[in-house]
């Protein structure tokens, strides 16, 4: 199995200005053609973390939606996966939705599970009911939405037919700073518990609600160790490279994954 290199773009958003931001983020992605797997973006990465989706949501299209075509026209020019979730609407509800989107057009998506009650996302949001596990490049890989980090059951790995579900699991956030110390706490736990490698990224800036974000985005091995750890406060692209070999090994010697718990999350 070959290694895979996954690229954090830890940027600032300007505020409910899609074309802005997908501008802006034209201008950090150019370099970084066939080298790279993934590229990973933050939650609502075109507009921030707005409460307010009747005035900034997209229809979800297969064919006229802005984000989405560009995305596309990233990950064909790219040649790479990219990540990363928008405020969209479909069928008259909204949703906070990822899109993992590949070289080839194609895509899969996956609504943000645990919407933020404390600031009452859950009265603007729908709240998705199935994870997703996307295969690339031989890796499986479970991505995520921000508030999905502080529930373990819904991120939980497990053994199926003798194999572990997923090797990576990306959150994507808007995770303010004065909550740094649970973000970074629980991606370790995350890597650690599922043994996997975790993949936390985050936004810099300041919204329009006057929230502080550091960033603070990482890759952690399935020891718990950081691999990589971008500059807080700091727009920043960075690239790290995951080893295959190291991660099947620790999991021989060290097989926890096989004696967890079996149990079923009721959605």
């Amino acid at each position: 199995m070959q290694d895979l290199k996954i690229t954090l773009v830890q940027t600032d958003i300007i505020w409910e200005n899609p074309e802005a931001n997908r501008a802006h983020l034209e201008l950090h992605l150019g370099t970084l053609r066939d080298k790279t797997d993934v590229i990973v973006l933050s939650e609502m990465f075109t507009t921030g973390f707005s409460m307010a989706p009747e005035k900034i949501a997209e229809p979800f299209d297969f064919e006229n939606m802005s984000t989405l075509n560009r995305m596309r026209s990233w990950a064909a020019e790219l040649n790479a996966v990219i990540t990363g979730s928008v405020s969209v609407e479909e069928n008259g509800k909204y949703f906070n939705r990822l899109f993992w989107v590949r070289p080839d057009g194609s895509f899969s998506t996956y609504d943000k599970r645990h919407t933020f009650t404390f600031v009452g996302e859950d009265k603007h949001y729908e709240r998705g009911n199935e994870r997703i596990v996307e295969e690339w490049r031989g890796w499986k890989i479970c991505p995520l939405i921000c508030y999905d980090l502080r529930f373990p059951t819904w991120s939980r790995n497990k053994i199926v037919e003798g194999k572990p579900l997923y090797d990576v699991l990306i959150y994507i956030a808007n995770w303010p700073a004065a909550r740094k110390e649970p973000w970074q706490k629980l991606l370790l736990a995350r890597a650690i518990e599922n043994q996997c490698y975790v993949v936390g990224l985050n936004r810099v800036g300041k919204d329009a609600n006057s929230n502080d974000y550091s960033g603070d985005s990482s890759i952690i091995n399935s020891k718990g160790e950081y691999l990589l750890q971008l500059t807080p406060f700091k727009e920043e692209i960075k690239t790290q490279t995951i080893s295959w070999s190291d991660l099947e090994d620790f999991r021989k010697k060290f097989p926890v994954l096989s004696d967890a718990d079996d149990f079923e999350v009721k959605v």
